[in-house]
């Protein structure tokens, strides 16, 4: 019996699937290597041993360890990124929509330390918990600014200060360093640190957080092997 032929854009669908799962399972890898303590080092070669996959499969998909860096930390952030700002974009107040999301992040943190390390470790080499946190936590300092709420020489000192001290924080909670409490405190101590009087910064700091829609992270379970 003759071979049946495969339809050539059958073919093509085949090949593009097993593209995009042997990327996905090197996006995998980066994040398990990104994700332990010793994950600031992590090497190409590192991350296409965990993917069982060559160094030439690897450049396949990736021009640089930094655009494999820029790919990780999209998978990494962007999710739980529209969650939170979802969560607190009812708040009215910027100085509470503030110490909310410096709150999810550090909770997140201490519930999922190879999140928390991998954000540790991927902010080491560009923006702080990437580039679109990074610009969503200027927004959010910005509106507090115009809101009069924050009293502040810059909008980019702001910024720094509460990305600078959440991810010190982050590092205190993977190393278990920090109290339970440790999130409101750091929280109250941002919002001290932008104008914020202290009383009224620990009185927004244990304020009850919204429902937090957060789905699980793309890179969680690594796709079967081809």
């Amino acid at each position: 019996m003759a071979r049946k032929k495969t339809d050539p854009e059958r073919r093509l669908e085949i090949g593009r699937e097993r593209r995009a799962r042997t990327r996905a399972r090197i996006v995998a890898a980066a994040f398990d290597v990104f994700g332990d303590e010793a994950g600031l080092y992590a090497s190409i070669e590192e991350v296409a041993k965990q993917a069982v996959v060559t160094r030439a499969t690897f450049y396949n998909h990736f021009k640089s360890m930094a655009e494999l860096r820029e790919a990780l930390t999209h998978e990494v952030t962007h999710d739980f990124l529209q969650a939170v700002t979802e969560a607190i974009s009812r708040i009215p107040d910027a100085r509470i929509r503030s110490s909310c999301a410096v709150r999810f992040y550090l909770k997140r943190a201490h519930a999922d330390r190879r999140w928390a390390w991998s954000m540790i470790n991927l902010s080491a080499a560009g923006f702080i918990f990437g580039a679109e946190t990074f610009r969503r936590a200027e927004q959010t300092i910005r509106e507090g600014v115009e809101e009069a709420v924050f009293l502040l020489p810059s909008v980019e000192l702001g910024r720094d200060l509460l990305l600078g001290t959440t991810l010190a924080a982050m590092g205190a909670i993977v190393r278990s360093e920090a109290a339970d409490d440790y999130p409101d405190q750091v929280a109250a101590s941002i919002l001290f640190g932008l104008g914020v009087p202290m009383i009224d910064a620990q009185r927004f700091a244990v304020e009850a957080l919204p429902p937090l829609d957060s789905p699980s992270l793309p890179v969680d379970s690594m796709p079967d092997q081809e």
